[in-house]
């Protein structure tokens, strides 16, 4: 009676090892052609232009177009490289060829101005990176190195010659073979730059700079007066002390204080004492800024004198100035 039962049960348990023996057996799934594959290293594998490769692979089929750039594979050198590795099934998909693109970092060229801006601080001591203006001798472009090489570039082997201000320099970026196998020598001129103040538009004498009036512009470091203004907010408010040109570079003494008072403008003549105002109408005779003493005429009095400008339109008549007042505080 045990064994009409246990037969069935030692075939059951063959049945499963053996179904687990064939599903643990070597892959049925036919190789075929990628139509396309992206690679970071300079050598193309045959695992990258073909799925299931198997051990093949890791095998070493084609070399790699240049960083950043695509290639194509042609089909029949696929199905050659295929057989020389031991796959003589391959499914291709009906494609004529396999698109290839190697990845890379592009730096583009303003870092590597950047970065012969920072040798030049390096090597000549100058004041800042930003300071520096780059001229290469021919169309630079951009760079292409590997995608795992993510550091800034820096300019080696920098040369300068201040007589034609002409500079020399090999670009490196730590990690990039492509660039230890070829080294990029870049050229051209480097001066040192300041920014200043310039007019944008003519003004007159006496007008009034404001923000619209001036631009901050970088001109040659030999080119710019030690006086020069290179701060906007020193010149807005101020005005023309003489006519201004388009393009001009602003100094101190191009500007003075905007005149609070006009000729001829009708003002109020202010003399404090202690505990006392005394005011006045009159007219000035000439314009003055504030600070600036000024000759007003008192419409009452018909008397001249000399008042310092406070504010638009108010003068103030110092304590030497001769000076009388009636009875109502008025002065004469």
């Amino acid at each position: 009676m045990t064994n009409r039962f246990l037969l069935p049960a030692i075939l059951g348990f063959l049945a499963l090892l053996l179904t687990g023996a064939y599903a643990a057996g070597p892959s049925t799934v036919t190789p075929a052609m990628k139509a396309e594959a992206t690679i970071s290293g300079d050598i193309v594998r045959v695992g990258d232009v073909i799925e299931n490769a198997g051990p093949a692979a890791t095998i070493p089929a084609f070399h790699a177009p240049d960083l950043g750039a695509r290639g194509t594979i042609q089909t029949h050198r696929v199905l050659e490289i295929a057989r020389q590795n031991g796959i003589d099934r391959l499914d291709t998909r009906g494609l004529q060829e396999v698109m290839i693109f190697r990845a890379a970092r592009m730096i583009p060229v303003s870092d590597l101005e950047a970065a012969v801006a920072e040798a030049a601080v390096r090597h000549l001591g100058l004041r800042g990176a930003a300071d520096v203006s780059i001229r290469f001798d021919r169309d630079v472009r951009a760079l292409q190195v590997e995608p795992d090489a993510t550091d800034a570039p820096r300019v080696v082997q920098f040369a300068y010659d201040p007589h034609v201000h002409r500079f020399e320099g090999i670009v490196e970026v730590q990690g990039s073979l492509a660039l230890r196998r070829t080294p990029v020598r870049l050229s051209g001129t480097l001066t040192e730059t300041a920014e200043i103040v310039v007019v944008a538009r003519a003004l007159s004498r006496g007008e009034a700079v404001r923000e619209s009036d001036i631009l901050v512009e970088r001109r040659p470091r030999t080119e710019v007066a030690a006086d020069a203004v290179t701060r906007p907010a020193a010149v807005i408010g101020q005005a023309a002390r003489r006519s201004l040109r388009p393009g001009q570079t602003l100094r101190p003494a191009d500007l003075m204080k905007p005149d609070l008072v006009a000729r001829d403008d009708m003002v109020t003549i202010l003399f404090e004492v202690p505990g006392i105002m005394l005011t006045a109408r009159g007219k000035a005779l000439g314009p003055g800024a504030e600070g600036e003493t000024v000759s007003v005429l008192n419409s009452q009095s018909k008397r001249i004198l000399q008042a310092t400008v406070q504010r638009p339109g108010v003068v103030v008549v110092s304590r030497g100035g001769a000076v009388t007042a009636d009875a109502t505080g008025t002065v004469r």
